[in-house]
């Protein structure tokens, strides 16, 4: 049996699920026989997953634009009108822009930042915990996607550092406020992983050389980031909270 087979019937919602994390993630889940609630902003791309997962049953899918906070709401309700409540919810969706020196950082840059990366996990932390809250019994785990660089510094991208620090700043608030209630709240932050994130932004033809300036002389598969989201999701991981776990091969060792 799969150590993952746990998730086998909770109701899992996660939001960027068209690609990258979000893709490898939901189609691991599938597998176990989760009920996932899937979203993206990329209809197409989302109903490609849905189409390739090999799960039973099949995926509840919804296009979302996590910046906008109904459509988050909306997509809460449809988890709950479909499966009855929301056991998961994995805040994965986020963007980035083009690197450039702080000085450079436009307002529009932090704008968009904020909007999808700091708001639109900010949304699904707020909707997803007021179900928990709601329900019987209550309770429930929260994921969100963070970054190293919401952890430490990010040279050339300082709005999207800023929006990742908020992701950590917003985990730890809601994991304290909410434990009582037994609902869990961690954070992932991986450093540099080749998902379309990166690649297809200008970090892209940088890859090789982030990789030598690493302790392990590689960059991150997609596969092992998942693989500490899986952990950070169980259910059998009862008693860690609160917590932003840096993914990076030993980059903050120091």
């Amino acid at each position: 049996m799969s150590q993952w087979a746990v998730f086998q019937d909770h109701v899992i919602v996660i939001t960027g699920a068209a690609s990258g994390f979000g893709r490898i993630l939901s189609n691991k889940l599938s597998v176990e026989g989760a009920k996932l609630v899937l979203s993206d902003i990329n209809a197409e791309a989302l109903a490609r997953v849905a189409a390739e997962l090999q799960g039973s049953p099949a995926p509840v899918t919804q296009v979302c634009d996590v910046a906008v906070e109904s459509q988050v709401q909306a997509l809460i309700t449809t988890a709950r009108e479909t499966f009855g409540r929301v056991d998961i919810v994995v805040n994965n969706a986020g963007l980035g822009t083009t690197p450039k020196p702080l000085i450079e950082v436009t307002e529009e840059d932090m704008d968009i930042n904020y909007a999808v990366n700091a708001k639109g996990v900010f949304f699904g932390i707020k909707h997803g915990i007021r179900q928990m809250l709601s329900q019987s019994p209550a309770g429930g785990i929260v994921l969100n996607v963070a970054s190293m660089a919401g952890i430490g510094g990010a040279p050339t991208l300082g709005a999207y550092a800023a929006a990742k620090h908020a992701v950590v700043g917003l985990t730890k608030t809601a994991a304290y406020e909410y434990a009582s209630s037994g609902v869990r709240v961690n954070a992932i932050c991986p450093f540099f992983s080749p998902t379309p994130l990166v690649t297809d932004a200008e970090l892209g033809p940088k890859m090789a050389a982030l990789a030598r300036g690493t302790p392990m002389k590689r960059l991150g598969d997609p596969e092992e980031m998942v693989e500490v989201m899986l952990m950070l999701m169980s259910p059998a991981n009862s008693y860690m909270n609160g917590q932003a776990v840096a993914v990076d091969g030993g980059m903050s060792a120091i």
